[in-house]
């Protein structure tokens, strides 16, 4: 039997605590298992900056507000799967002084904070740690090209490092699962299948426009791009590396969206390093984590419609 061709479907998401977001266009939606057992499902539309703005549709400049607006939502959808599973008071606490400070948008405030401290964290061991690792080798690698590639090395393995440490954390491994659960209903569905547990769980847990594969891209653009810094000063090099991240991540989100939207074999061989690197953080999910995966969907995407026209399917009366 042929295989059938994958289609560009639109909708993407990410895992959460105990559950899977999934977003369509603005609207976005939030499945979480409860500990109940339930499944709560949060609707919401989400315009994030620049909305309607013509800079959106600019190539590379697209890419640096799409990513910001990415963390931005993410982080709100993981702050709302976590409401279900505190179990002290300080969050509350927090809340509410935040609450007082800023006239009744802790929420917000809470989010923009968490969101500048995961982005300066993230350049501080993924951009300038490798860097000052890799002048260690400066007293006997006298190849400035080779210096720079070393530092591509280490800032690959420190990644891979802590994707692989933090993936024995019991929570950090069923949010892989449920990341596993999000690509699965994705991939379900562009390869033309409804939308169903059976389905999903013969699905592919690796996807080309998983934000994985993105840092892959980011890892790899910014070791070309690094190429070009042609300063002596150590600080001047380390600070330019910094201010470089927003084109590094504007070319990364072209290539990734490439990625998505094309299925031959020069995509196919772009995407092959970040599937290795989706090894690490997607795990197979069982039917309970698909079945919160499959909430979220429903609630943002006509599945249904979509098969109808693009694989030309047809529905029973019954089956609507």
């Amino acid at each position: 039997m042929a295989k059938i061709k994958k289609h560009y479907s639109g909708i993407g998401g990410q895992a959460v605590l105990e559950g899977v977001m999934m977003k369509n266009e603005e609207k976005y939606a939030v499945a979480v298992r409860k500990p109940s057992g339930e499944i709560a499902v949060e609707v919401e539309n989400y315009q994030g900056l620049l909305h309607g703005s013509k800079i959106l549709e600019v190539p590379f400049l697209r890419g640096v507000f799409n990513f910001i607006n990415s963390l931005v939502l993410g982080t709100k959808a993981l702050n709302y799967s976590a409401s279900f599973y505190e179990e002290d008071e300080e969050n509350t606490l927090v809340d509410k002084a935040l609450d007082k400070v800023s006239g009744g948008n802790g929420e917000k405030v809470l989010s923009v904070i968490i969101t500048l401290l995961s982005v300066a964290l993230a350049i501080g061991i993924f951009i300038l740690l490798p860097y000052f690792l890799s002048r260690y080798f400066e007293g006997f690698v006298r190849n400035r090209s080779l210096l720079l590639i070393i530092e591509g090395v280490i800032r690959i393995a420190l990644f891979l490092l802590y994707a692989a440490a933090i993936s024995a954390m019991k929570d950090i491994r069923r949010l892989y699962q449920y990341h596993g659960a999000e690509h699965k209903c994705i991939n379900c569905i562009e390869r033309g299948r409804e939308l169903t547990v059976e389905n999903v769980m013969k699905s592919s847990r690796f996807h080309k426009r998983c934000g994985t594969s993105f840092i892959f891209f980011v890892l790899i653009v910014s070791i070309v791009l690094f190429f070009f810094i042609q300063v002596d000063s150590p600080w001047q090099r380390a600070g330019l590396r910094i201010l470089l991240m927003p084109v590094v991540a504007g070319i990364s989100y072209e290539l990734i969206r490439l990625a998505g939207r094309f299925d031959n074999f020069f995509v196919n061989l772009l995407s092959a390093p970040g599937f290795l690197f989706q090894e690490i953080t997607t795990k197979e999910p069982d039917e309970e984590m698909v079945e919160v995966a499959i909430a979220s969907v429903n609630a943002v995407f006509d599945w249904r419609e979509y098969l109808t026209k693009t694989f030309g399917y047809t529905w029973d009366e019954e089956d609507e």
